[in-house]
């Protein structure tokens, strides 16, 4: 910006000295070759009639002294004629009397009572000179010509040294104008730039740096003032709402666990007919748990600053698949690995785990007995794909688009799921610079595709998982291994309610 401000300042400054300066140079070199030429047509006529009274007085021999001493005090050179275009006198070349010149154009339109004026190159030195030639006549008589050459040399150079005058005037006007820009610029920039970094700060997660408030424009100030209380307000926002969520999901677990132990305690005094009712219940304050569980990850997830990491992504999928193909065997379906090895991934910190876990879940609920779900790794132009493929009913383009939706679930589903599961997978993979779509898998079924950012170099700190580690899930149809795993210090529900 402070380029731009200091291009802006001297663009204009150097359009207005070109339309000051050009015109003023010009005007003053054609005032000067004006007066450069009205006074050599005025020292031409004053000759002509000095030679022709001499020559009307037959003392041809003083027209050389009157040449002379012309050209003595001016610098130009004379030559006079008779009526006959005869040399009678040539300051210049002594050695000339007696040439004829009248055949020169100017010698010949003088003889014939006309003047002639202009320029010509000198046939000896070749600079170029400014000529006046004049008729010496009396009455209707002409006497003779006299032709009055000055060099222009001399006035151009005096020309050339007024537009050297006025470039260099501009050019310390600009200079002068550069160094009083840079210094606006730089007072208008600095909170500017203040401000930008308070921004980035801000975005990172922090505010430790506020913008000042006491330098750069007025309106500036003000900008800057209403920066640092809008960022410190949403800033103490934040960390209560992060609080909040800490503070709640300690104190929402015992409620639930307690009001869970109370429903169970009632089944030995219950009518048998009622105790349906009572699974149903039970199965109510499970969903309200994963629910609430899930909300707050959530929250935690949008609200906390996550680091990505390398992660070795195919260690992370040979776990994971290690630990829930028994599961898979309980209901009689196979987990298959497939593809080449793809190296390190960047993620935060444990959401690979929590990803696949997640879809694993969803498509172990979903998957017939005796079909194939399987983990697909590839690298594509655009990074690392991971293909979660189950043979399961499958689900609609409509579906598929809103699978994503908070609290969303497919028309005939299980009524135990809360519709926060791909949400979560999604925000997970998101924090690590990927993402998570869903397509129609070859042959029906879902294909959940979790794009992620490979790590062109193999250094850093890599994140390996311990064996058997899985998030701990609330109870669900598929009930996956007991561990657990913290998002940003919130527990993170298990995918038993995502395609559903």
């Amino acid at each position: 910006m402070t380029r731009r401000l200091l291009v802006s300042h001297l663009s204009l400054v150097l359009m207005a000295l070109l339309a000051l300066e050009l015109p003023l140079g010009y005007v003053y070199a054609r005032g000067e070759l004006n007066r450069f030429s009205a006074a050599v047509d005025r020292d031409s006529v004053i000759l002509a009639e000095l030679a022709e009274e001499i020559i009307d007085a037959r003392k041809t021999d003083m027209l050389p002294a009157l040449a002379a001493d012309y050209a003595v005090r001016s610098g130009g050179r004379v030559v006079i004629v008779d009526a006959k275009g005869t040399v009678l006198a040539d300051s210049g070349a002594a050695a000339g009397l007696g040439r004829n010149l009248a055949q020169e154009p100017d010698i010949a339109a003088a003889l014939r009572d006309r003047s002639d004026t202009g320029t010509r190159r000198d046939a000896a030195t070749g600079a170029e000179q400014f000529y006046a030639t004049m008729p010496a006549w009396s009455g209707t008589a002409v006497r003779g010509a006299v032709r009055l050459s000055h060099p222009t040399g001399v006035l151009r150079g005096h020309i050339h040294e007024v537009w050297l005058a006025l470039a260099i005037g501009g050019a310390c006007i600009l200079a002068a104008t550069a160094l009083t820009a840079l210094a606006l610029t730089r007072w208008i920039t600095r909170p500017l730039h203040a401000l930008e970094r308070a921004a980035a700060q801000f975005a990172d997660g922090h505010f430790t740096q506020p913008p000042v408030t006491d330098d750069g424009p007025p309106e500036l100030r003000r900008l800057a003032a209403t920066f640092t209380r809008t960022a410190t307000r949403l800033h103490h926002l934040l960390h209560t709402q992060k609080s909040f969520a800490s503070e709640a999901s300690h104190q929402l677990k015992t409620p639930l666990t307690a009001l869970r132990l109370r429903l169970e305690n009632f089944e030995p005094y219950l009518d048998p007919r009622a105790h349906d009712s009572l699974d149903e219940a039970i199965g109510e304050v499970e969903r309200l748990s994963r629910m609430i569980h899930g909300l707050l990850a959530l929250a935690r997830l949008e609200n906390s600053a996550t680091t990505p990491e390398l992660v070795e992504l195919d260690a992370v999928i040979a776990d994971r698949a290690a630990t829930w193909a028994p599961f898979a065997a309980e209901q009689q379906v196979c987990i298959a690995v497939v593809g080449h090895p793809v190296g390190p991934v960047t993620a935060i910190s444990g959401a690979l785990e929590q990803i696949i876990d997640n879809l694993l879940a969803n498509a172990l609920r979903v998957a017939p007995p005796g079909t194939l779900l399987t983990l697909a790794r590839l690298r594509t132009e655009g990074g690392i794909e991971l293909h979660v493929i189950d043979q399961g009913p499958g689900m609609t383009a409509t579906e598929r688009e809103r699978a994503f939706d908070r609290f969303w679930r497919a028309p005939g589903t299980h009524s135990d799921g809360s519709g926060l599961g791909l949400p979560i997978v999604r925000g997970l993979a998101r924090a690590g610079g990927g993402d998570v779509t869903l397509h129609e898998a070859p042959g029906g079924g879902v294909d959940a595709v979790v794009r992620l950012q490979p790590v062109a170099t193999a250094r850093g700190r890599f994140h390996t998982p311990r064996p058997r580690t899985v998030p701990r899930f609330p109870p669900s149809p598929v009930r996956p291994p007991e561990a657990a795993v913290n998002i940003a210090e919130a527990r993170v529900p298990g995918g038993s309610d995502v395609w559903m």
